[in-house]
């Protein structure tokens, strides 16, 4: 199966721009459905945006407009450009892979495989 890396977080001002890199190895990349979450201090994971094998893109109300997931199947990578960020923006983002392309695409119990994730810090 796959294996996750993710890297590109950082400290950044409000409404700068970071753009999270998660390289896959081993495993057929093209066939898992990639998401990614975050996970502030003292708060549970939550969904951030996902894309699945056909391209069909989901994001959360939070970051809808501001983010962009894409992936380069060709690279084994997915990508997650983060624009106008916020300070509630910062936290702990995790790459994660959905072998069955599941339609509960929201929910992190649908993803087997994680990163050990990066962190993003948005400075007011």
């Amino acid at each position: 199966q796959v294996q996750l890396v993710e890297s590109g977080g950082g400290l950044v001002q409000a409404g700068g721009s970071l753009r999270l890199s998660c390289a896959a190895s081993r495993g057929t990349f093209s066939n898992y459905a990639m998401g990614w979450f975050r996970q502030a201090p003292g708060k549970e994971r939550e969904f951030v945006a996902t894309i699945r094998r056909s391209g069909y893109t989901k994001y959360a109300d939070s970051v809808r407009g501001r983010f962009t997931i894409s992936r380069d199947n060709a690279k084994n990578t997915v990508h997650l450009q983060m624009d106008s960020l916020k300070p509630e923006d910062t936290a702990l983002y995790y790459c994660a892979a959905d072998k069955w392309d599941s339609v509960y695409y929201t929910s992190q119990y649908q993803y087997n495989i994680w990163g050990q994730g990066t962190q993003v810090t948005v400075s007011s």
